[in-house]
């Protein structure tokens, strides 16, 4: 009864303090791509949470149907052989939750990783999103701009974020617009995304990088295309170019405020794809070819 009466008080509490806080950014999207992920984590614990109801309603079931009785000392239970209805449903209900959990994570991974849904017939804004320690850089090539620590994008259009590092592996995530992707430094991964409804949303590098992962941050705005267009128009007339010195400088470790340019960083350190993918995509073109005619007239010697 003592034990009853301190749990009422402290579960009282929980529920006022939980009343409170905001909701789970992940369980607050914006966009279709986290609309789908937040529907399989709440169907995901819809159903764990049936499983553990249900085991710990057995389990006090059987405990108390069961429970020791005023038997002799020289009591002997009777042997029972094993049940087969009751093996079975021990065996085939967990390998039915493993197997509904398992498809509905393939469609959602088929999903998410594909165009969003309904906006298959436009033409996506591509951004170039590359890490350093411990900064974003975001890079516009059909705009020729560039920010960095801050991400402006249009609604209704979809976004593809082609994710590279100057650094170690770092990891770019918008929780309200879809799930995490890795960005590493010899290689480009694409990431689909799209905004449904304006507003301000938060971006970070998911996976540790050393010990500025944690401002490792950037924020972004979701605005309609008109005043997307209005900004760029604004950089264009404002900002001041980058130049090739000014990205080194950038990209030396260290945290740094947010800042806009015009001009790319594409123009002179390319991303990793095509000719320059693989370990020499910060090498310029003449480089390269220098390097592939060595390796031929090294190859020839042999």
């Amino acid at each position: 009864m003592r034990m009853k009466w301190l749990t009422l008080p402290m579960v009282s509490v929980l529920m006022i303090v939980l009343s409170g806080c905001e909701p789970l950014m992940v369980l607050d999207p914006k966009g279709p791509q986290a609309e789908t992920q937040a529907n399989d984590i709440i169907a995901s614990i819809l159903i764990m949470s049936f499983i553990v109801i249900t085991v710990f309603g057995l389990l006090i079931y059987m405990l108390i149907k069961y429970r020791a009785s005023k038997q002799s000392k020289d009591y002997e239970p009777p042997y029972v052989e094993g049940h087969p209805l009751v093996e079975a449903i021990c065996v085939g209900i967990p390998v039915i939750i493993v197997t509904t959990l398992s498809i509905m994570s393939v469609i959602s991974n088929y999903k998410v990783e594909a165009t969003p849904k309904g906006y298959e017939n436009q033409e996506p804004l591509v951004i170039y999103a590359a890490s350093s320690n411990w900064k974003w850089h975001f890079s516009y090539p059909e705009e020729e701009i560039e920010t960095v620590n801050y991400l402006y994008i249009p609604t209704n259009r979809p976004i593809e974020f082609r994710l590279y590092s100057y650094g170690p592996i770092t990891s770019f995530w918008i929780p309200q617009l879809g799930g995490q992707k890795y960005a590493m430094s010899d290689m480009i991964t694409k990431l689909h995304l799209a905004a449904d409804v304006p507003g301000e949303l938060m971006g970070r590098n998911a996976n540790f990088s050393g010990k500025g992962f944690a401002e490792n941050t950037f924020n972004v705005k979701a605005m309609s295309e008109a005043k997307f267009q209005e900004w760029v128009q604004e950089v264009k007339e404002t900002a001041k170019p980058l130049t090739e010195k000014k990205f080194n400088q950038l990209l030396e470790p260290g945290h740094v405020g947010q800042s806009t340019y015009t001009g790319t960083h594409l123009e002179f350190a390319p991303a990793p794809e095509g000719e320059h993918a693989g370990h020499n995509h910060s090498s310029t073109k003449e480089e390269n070819d220098e390097n592939h005619d060595s390796n031929e007239e090294s190859s020839h010697d042999h």
